[in-house]
């Protein structure tokens, strides 16, 4: 089975050829991303009417590109997966419609794909995890913990109550004068300052039901940098690391309830699994490890380049959803939010199915 997948809900372009064998197994055999970080770094953050158009300049070519890679004509691709939503709007459009047109022309099966389902499967591509396995997705729109126990099965255990971690410090970033995509430059700045400098506050901690909320944590940090104005290279490296050490600990009390609430309904999971861009920060890692060694289960987070939006994600749900025989007419619309737990599915696993 071979899948075109096409990603287009936030400000990647992507697009990918995927292939999954009669047993599960799923090899990436092309996987091309378009960034444009660059277009929107003037505003400090996504602007959705640039992204749409740049999206619409390019998709056209990264298709083609994506099935060269992968030395596959568009006649010998068995589904055209895309991301459906949730996402900027304009820009899911564009990818959908895409597809649409594709699957039309070429009478070949649409699938219409979640984006948080993809993020959620996308451990299958890489590593083989086998249902149910506690999804901890942590990215620029969403912080979620998540039971995943079959394709379109997903059961919501926590969630965030305000702004999502990557967001979180994506504002930092901004807050204090760095450079646009903010996460990476706030974990650069932290290796270097002391991460006991300020007292920032753990939101929720403690907490039975494993929910986050970041927005408090966001205004003590302005707090404190208003209040020791101007600020200088030592305080922002010394904010940055009092910030980082705080979602630090909060991701370890929120998850460590996941993980009990999880045990405590479905039994021990067979893994955590880590998704989206947030899973790249080396002390999140960290702390993802550790909590998989306290609970006795593995730990798996995919390479970088699958952690954040890509079409290789988009087009390995597309065929788990193909293989279990889910696919969607050609008025199947485009979604700004379409929460996880409500995507449509099979409620089985689709590996022992072939």
């Amino acid at each position: 089975m071979i899948v075109l997948g096409i990603e287009t809900t936030c400000d990647e372009t992507a697009a990918a050829i995927v292939s999954r064998d009669a047993d599960g197994r799923g090899q990436i055999l092309s996987n091309v991303v378009l960034s444009q970080t660059d277009e929107h770094a003037a505003f400090g953050g996504v602007v959705p009417e640039i992204a749409a158009r740049a999206h619409v300049e390019v998709l056209d070519l990264l298709i083609a590109r994506a099935l060269d890679e992968a030395q596959c004509d568009l006649s010998a691709v068995d589904g055209i997966a895309a991301a459906a939503g949730p996402g900027l709007i304009g820009g899911v459009i564009v990818g959908l419609t895409t597809a649409k047109a594709l699957a039309l022309v070429n009478r070949t099966p649409l699938i219409a794909v979640n984006h948080l389902e993809a993020h959620a499967l996308t451990a299958r591509l890489t590593d083989g995890v086998d249902f149910p396995y506690c999804l901890f997705l942590a990215s620029g729109g969403h912080t979620q913990i998540v039971a995943v126990r079959g394709v379109g099965d997903y059961v919501l255990l926590g969630n965030t109550m305000d702004d999502a971690i990557g967001e979180a410090f994506d504002k930092t970033a901004k807050l204090l004068g760095l450079p646009y995509p903010g996460g990476p430059q706030v974990e650069q700045e932290a290796k270097r300052g002391d991460p006991n400098r300020f007292a920032l506050p753990r939101p929720l901690h403690g907490r039975r039901e494993p929910d986050f909320s970041l927005s408090g944590l966001k205004t003590a940090l302005r707090v404190e940098a208003e209040r020791i104005a101007p600020i200088n290279d030592r305080d922002v490296a010394d904010l940055c690391a009092s910030f980082q050490q705080a979602i630090v600990d909060l991701i370890y009390d929120r998850l460590r309830m996941g993980l009990r609430v999880f045990a405590e309904r479905y039994g021990v999971p067979n893994a955590l699994v880590a998704a989206g861009g947030v899973a790249a920060n080396q002390a999140v890692r960290g702390v993802l490890q550790r909590l998989a060694t306290q609970a006795g289960i593995q730990l798996v987070v995919p390479p970088p380049a699958l952690c954040t939006d890509n079409g290789a994600m988009i087009a390995w749900a597309g065929a788990e959803r193909l293989a279990a025989g889910l696919t969607d007419q050609l008025d199947v619309a485009p979604r700004a939010r379409w929460p996880l737990e409500q995507v449509a599915g099979s409620h089985v696993d689709v590996r022992t199915q072939g």
